[in-house]
């Protein structure tokens, strides 16, 4: 993220001796992107994180292969109907992706083992449940409603505090915060719609004993698990710009016009090749002739994958569309209200939409995973044309 942050013990200076109790010192780690080129956090550990005593690889609990959305339509997914079998990490069901991004779902009330994705930042969206996300820079409490953002190579697991689910936004690089909410020097605009305050991260060090503890390594190969000689939550201290953070969808705030805004006003977070973006209530559209739903839209250039997670759903009365839904609406098909939406609700007379959705919107063709095929209204892309 684009403002710094101490947490725990760190030296005056950097690279300089810092000392444990004993005498010995503490192992330095740089975390850093883009070859020392952008942002970076320094760790302090009690032991070397480099010392690993074993290495094998690991087959996929789930099958993570994805197939091409052919015949071309539109689809419904239930996430309703999904059942785990393993973990936040193990047991992700692949919904969808591509190059760019994998789109996964998870239902689970197990913990996690240890966890590091070398492959790309990830973007966990809690939709039911609370856990407690631990890692090397400390842990976080987290619940309904909350984005964790988690930085490339960053060691961690999930507690559960009963069921958690979840959608696992897997990036092939960086999420970021869109750059036009910044200043030229990485601060949050006031136009942007919402602000440092509203981050969360870890504010102490978390410390945990142990020895010969494995972890789990994806990197583009595939998956590893590495036997580490002790425990990686071992950091005294840290400081940097470079950390896991949460942010909760109530503290978006939407951007209201006369008439309907384009998804690009609820863009919150930005990856290579894809969007994320947060729907939430709001006053509707408020010119006197307004029609304050979508408009039927085909944006050429990109896939929409729609998660349903709150409100209602006024526009897509009589699809089957319903909180815990995904919708995916691909390049190549003009997408829009369901027939009698527009009429229903300039009748109406609402003023607010209570409606609440996670949108990623690819920039290349998003082809579908076992998980989706598996929970898929086969009726959906013909509920326009009843």
């Amino acid at each position: 993220m684009p403002f710094y942050r101490v947490v725990g013990d760190v030296p005056r200076k950097r690279h300089v001796q810092f000392r444990r109790p004993d005498g010995g010192l503490y192992a330095e780690e740089l975390m850093g992107e883009e070859g020392f080129s952008s942002d970076s956090s320094l760790l302090y550990h009690r032991y070397l994180p480099t010392a690993i005593i074993k290495a094998e690889t690991v087959q996929p609990l789930v099958p993570d292969s994805l197939e091409a959305n052919l015949p071309l339509s539109p689809r419904h997914f239930r996430t309703q109907d999904l059942k785990s079998a393993g973990d936040l990490v193990t047991g992700r069901m692949m919904l969808s992706g591509n190059g760019d991004v994998r789109l996964s779902y998870a239902t689970t009330d197990a913990p996690s083992e240890l966890y590091r994705n070398s492959k790309g930042d990830e973007c966990v969206y809690i939709q039911a449940g609370e856990a407690r996300f631990e890692s090397t820079y400390g842990a976080l409490d987290v619940g309904v409603g909350d984005y964790v953002v988690i930085p490339t190579g960053t060691i961690h697991r999930w507690v559960p505090k009963g069921t958690v689910n979840a959608l696992v936004i897997e990036a092939s690089g960086h999420i970021r915060t869109p750059r036009r909410y910044l200043s030229q020097y990485g601060q949050l605009l006031e136009h942007a719609p919402y602000s440092e305050r509203d981050l969360r991260a870890p504010a102490e060090p978390l410390i945990v004993e142990g020895e010969e503890v494995p972890v789990l390594v994806r990197t583009r190969g595939g998956l590893t698990r590495m036997t580490f000689r002790n425990h990686p939550f071992d950091v005294v201290g840290w400081d940097g710009c470079l950390y896991p953070f949460v942010f909760n969808i109530s503290d978006f705030e939407p951007v209201v016009k006369k008439t309907h805004a384009p998804p690009p006003v609820h863009q919150t977070f930005e990856g290579p090749g894809f969007v994320v973006c947060s729907f939430m209530p709001r006053p509707l559209d408020f010119h006197p002739e307004a029609i304050p739903i979508p408009y039927n839209h085909h944006n050429v250039d990109s896939d929409e994958f729609m998660f349903y997670v709150g409100g209602d759903y006024s526009a897509r009365k009589g699809s089957g569309i319903d909180v815990g839904s995904i919708s995916l609406h691909p390049a190549g098909f003009t997408h829009g209200p369901q027939p009698g939406a527009v009429e229903a609700v300039i009748e109406s007379k609402a003023t607010h939409t209570s409606e609440m959705a996670v949108m990623v919107d690819t920039f290349r063709p998003l082809d579908l995973g076992q998980g989706a095929l598996s929970c898929e209204d086969p009726g959906y892309a013909w509920t326009w044309a009843r």
